[in-house]
């Protein structure tokens, strides 16, 4: 069953995060053993420059990978659930767009050389079990939460865009920052999607929604340290 071997792997991730937890270790910026010394205040050195470049990848990507993958893992638990009923073709496409981002990150995370979050495997349990929880209390509270978890997500990705602007790198990392866009612009997309489809109909929508919302928020904090 497809399901049940998707949970079993869940198991093995969220066991391995348990693990590996206690062994985290401080990632030194190869530019800084350049360093023999702080430079004064009001003077720069290009190392400096470049770490701080280089430490704003590593937290974007971090994080967007973390989320990109704890997407899919949410849309699998509704599926898991609503997969044979009439909605399932919506939640299946905004699935399949997921699926498109998760391997653009996974692409991503390799080429700048980002090591995942500690805490992956369980996110990747806390997605499937929103997910599937959601889908329990009917179509609409499932849409509730793609409408909640989408807007925090169009939002984050907005602050990444307009922080790369504000430091004048879009020539720097174009590439990426146009990945980020085309995403943005899917999730919202799907963000809308949820609300054509009876999320504001959800029972106790309003508490629903901020308490994902707020959830979201707590999980981007934390990947951005771990």
């Amino acid at each position: 069953n497809e399901y049940k071997s998707y949970l079993s792997m869940l198991r093995r991730n969220l066991a391995e995060s348990v693990r590996c937890f206690g062994k985290r270790r401080n990632v030194i910026n190869p530019s800084s053993r350049f360093l023999s010394s702080d430079p004064p205040q009001d003077e720069e050195y290009p190392s400096d420059k470049y770490q701080r470049e280089e430490e704003m990848m590593q937290r974007f990507l971090r994080v967007d990978h973390a989320g990109e993958v704890g997407a899919n893992d949410i849309y699998a638990g509704q599926m898991a659930i609503l997969g044979r009923t009439k909605d399932a073709p919506v939640i299946r496409h905004m699935w399949d767009q997921e699926k498109v981002h998760r391997d653009k990150m996974n692409e991503l995370v390799l080429r700048y050389r980002i090591r995942p979050t500690l805490l992956l495997p369980l996110w990747r349990v806390a997605g499937f079990t929103l997910g599937a929880g959601t889908a329990l209390l009917g179509k609409e509270a499932a849409m509730a939460c793609t409408v909640a978890v989408e807007d925090t997500i169009v939002q984050h990705y907005t602050d990444q865009i307009r922080e790369i602007i504000d430091q004048g790198k879009e020539e720097e990392y174009k590439e990426v920052l146009e990945i980020l866009k085309k995403f943005r612009d899917d999730e919202l997309d799907h963000h809308d999607t949820g609300l054509e489809h009876g999320a504001e109909q959800a029972p106790q929508y309003r508490l629903l929604t901020e308490a994902i919302k707020t959830g979201c928020k707590a999980a981007i904090y934390i990947t951005e340290r771990v």
